[in-house]
């Protein structure tokens, strides 16, 4: 099978060399040798000491996408333009393609699938999401029998290691995050991982696959952890919680839900657990019940491990004369999930607890008129207690479960309150009543 890949960076870079150094073992596996054939890159000059005849390196992506000699496009471009033009013309000239890019199918998820099937070949996405964790492979095949009612699961390496950071040894998050940039768990630009939207297109794909409803990125409910400090990971502990960026999607007879949001789980939780840059997806079936998927979500190798299993499958394929039905599965499951009238619910209709931090006067009254805020729009409070004195005074309170825009409801006119000199965080309570 003759591979042409778009883009030789890290991932790049490390399928070429595990596709050497494995072949023997692959080409059993796959019942066919697979060759990489052509590369698109931007410097076709540049040594990058591979296993690999430097005279397959091209700048023309476009040549690379189409030439009748490939039999796979693997893109590992990253972004959305131009991977989507180069993945749509990939298939119109018939070759099945491999993506590791999370942007480019939870924007463009539902146009790519279509357009695959239309041409009767295979888009296969292990890569895009938990990097060499099996999690997609998991909900379509080996869940396929079951009705998968909920996933959560920790989905970005660079805030759970910034969050391991601020809990364990009482870093600022800004500490925390020039920690993970100078040990290259960071990006110099950290936007897209501490504002939570790398997590959310990965929660959008998995949305999609696990719940049959068409799901992109803009449907995904998206909060970051900019605002966590050290005071909430403090009562965090305090309430037998710990504070985790969660990805979450759940099934519910009014549709589904899906968002991104730091929250405090119950530290016995498995997810709890889960430190520094590791993920981990905790999926619950109706019948199967919860299983968890844990290791590396980002890094070469590990990203390269889920590019090269899905050249496997497509080399199976080919072999025994089928196509992989992934296309085919993931274009039907939407549409039907649409059909069925599934539709995605606003994240500020979802009910939860919630933590809420307040810095207070410290004076008679305050404590009722703050309740009297609560019990306006319908939030019950579990807890509540004062922390300091004087001008220090902070109110923290615990809500029962109560759907998140109440919660903010009470949060504006809790800004509006004499007594309420600033609302300091409010964050969601994970398996709580």
């Amino acid at each position: 099978m003759r591979i042409g890949m778009l883009g030789c960076g890290t991932v790049g870079a490390a399928v070429v060399r595990m596709l050497h150094d494995h072949a023997p073992d692959i080409e059993r596996r796959a019942a066919a040798r697979l060759e990489v054939v052509r590369v698109a890159v931007r410097d076709p000059d540049l040594d990058r000491g591979l296993p690999i005849d430097p005279g397959v390196f091209t700048s023309d992506a476009h040549a690379v996408a189409t030439d009748p000699s490939v039999d796979v496009v693997v893109e590992l471009i990253g972004g959305i333009e131009p991977a989507r033009t180069l993945v749509l013309d990939a298939m119109a000239a018939g070759k099945s393609v491999v993506t590791a890019n999370k942007a480019l199918l939870a924007t463009h998820g539902g146009e790519l699938f279509d357009a695959a099937m239309a041409a009767g070949v295979d888009l296969l996405y292990e890569a895009a999401v938990g990097g060499g964790i099996p999690v997609i492979r998991s909900i379509r095949e080996h869940l396929a029998g079951d009705r998968i009612v909920r996933f959560s699961g920790i989905l970005n390496g660079t805030t759970n290691y910034v969050l391991t950071r601020m809990t364990e040894e009482g870093s600022s998050l800004a500490e925390a995050l020039a920690e993970a940039q100078r040990l290259g768990y960071a990006e110099a630009d950290p936007t897209a991982d501490v504002e939570g939207l790398d997590a959310a297109a990965k929660a959008a794909i998995l949305a999609t696959i696990a719940f049959d409803v068409r799901v992109t990125a803009s449907d995904v409910g998206t909060e970051g952890i900019a605002h966590v400090t050290a005071a909430d990971i403090l009562f965090a502990r305090r309430l037998g919680y710990v504070v985790k960026l969660l990805a979450i999607g759940e099934a519910t007879e009014g549709g589904v839900s899906v968002r991104v949001q730091p929250a405090m789980i119950p530290a016995d939780s498995p997810l709890a657990a889960v430190r520094h840059s590791f993920n981990a997806v905790l999926i619950e079936g109706e019948r199967s019940g919860p299983i968890m998927l844990y290791g590396r979500g980002a890094g070469g190798d590990p990203t390269a491990t889920s590019v090269v299993g899905d050249l496997v499958e497509l080399a199976r394929a080919r072999a025994g004369g089928r196509a992989t039905t992934t296309a085919g599965h993931a274009a039907h499951a939407a549409h039907a999930g649409e059909a069925a009238g599934g539709r995605v619910i606003p994240a500020e209709e979802v009910a939860t607890g919630h933590y809420v931090l307040l810095e207070v006067a410290d004076r008679p009254g305050v404590l009722a008129a703050v309740s009297a805020a609560f019990a306006a729009h319908g939030v019950s409070i579990a807890q509540v207690w004062q922390e300091g004195h004087g001008e220090d005074a902070q109110l923290v309170l615990v809500t029962h479960r109560a759907a998140g825009r109440d919660v903010r409801a009470t949060v504006e006119d809790l800004r509006g309150l004499e007594a309420v000199e600033s609302v300091l965080s409010v964050l969601r309570v994970e398996g709580s009543d």
